[in-house]
């Protein structure tokens, strides 16, 4: 199965929206394995079914979900369950899919497992998603170096939000990443903006 796998530098990076993006520019479908905090009201899910044309039909349920906005493996144990990563699959699709992690590469899933595990239990290429703050050069370059030492494929980067060319810059050429485009500040979200924002973005693939 083609497709690729959204990992951010950290949690509200934009994940969300950069996966309702790439679905735009891939004509994929989207899949979230670990789903937290389902029980604040609309889903990563949802919210990209509500971005995305026929997203009813694109939008895959999550492998698993649970209701607390935490780290999977703390919301897990709160509900006397675990994430088992063996039963996580890959969705059956006749068109791309993008896979978003929850949170950034290390985050835990149980005891074992990190997200570096889905990364290379579903073997996809790997897209990294950034937002600009202070500290977000370390953390960008670090999920890079984790994402390689891992062997995985690493597509390139998306910024999200506003722009800040020295960033950037620095970014691509010290983690020799190729930038995929920014996503600019959406003050509205809508399947029109969502649209509007795929036109500034490279392929991955």
């Amino acid at each position: 199965m083609r497709g690729i796998t959204v990992a951010g530098i950290g949690t509200d990076v934009g994940k969300t929206v950069a996966s309702a993006v790439l679905c735009e520019v891939l004509g994929a479908d989207y899949w979230k394995p670990v789903a937290s905090g389902i029980e604040a009201g609309a889903t990563d899910s949802d919210v990209v079914a509500s971005l995305i044309v026929d997203g009813a039909r694109r939008v895959h349920p999550p492998g698993c979900a649970f209701k607390k906005p935490l780290s999977p493996h703390i919301a897990a144990a709160l509900e006397g369950r675990s994430v088992s990563v063996d039963s996580l699959t890959l969705p059956e699709s006749e068109r791309p899919i993008v896979v978003e992690l929850a949170g950034g590469v290390l985050v835990p899933l149980n005891d074992e497992h990190t997200n570096m595990e889905l990364v290379s239990r579903f073997a996809l290429p790997v897209v990294v998603v950034s937002r600009h703050y202070l500290g977000s050069i370390n953390h960008t370059l670090l999920t890079l170096e984790a994402l390689r030492a891992r062997d995985a494929a690493v597509m390139g980067v998306l910024f999200n939000g506003e722009e800040l060319p020295d960033t950037e810059r620095i970014v691509e050429r010290m983690g020799k990443v190729r930038v995929l485009g920014r996503i600019p500040t959406i003050p509205e979200l809508s399947p029109q903006a969502i649209r509007e924002a795929a036109k500034g973005v490279r392929s991955p693939l």
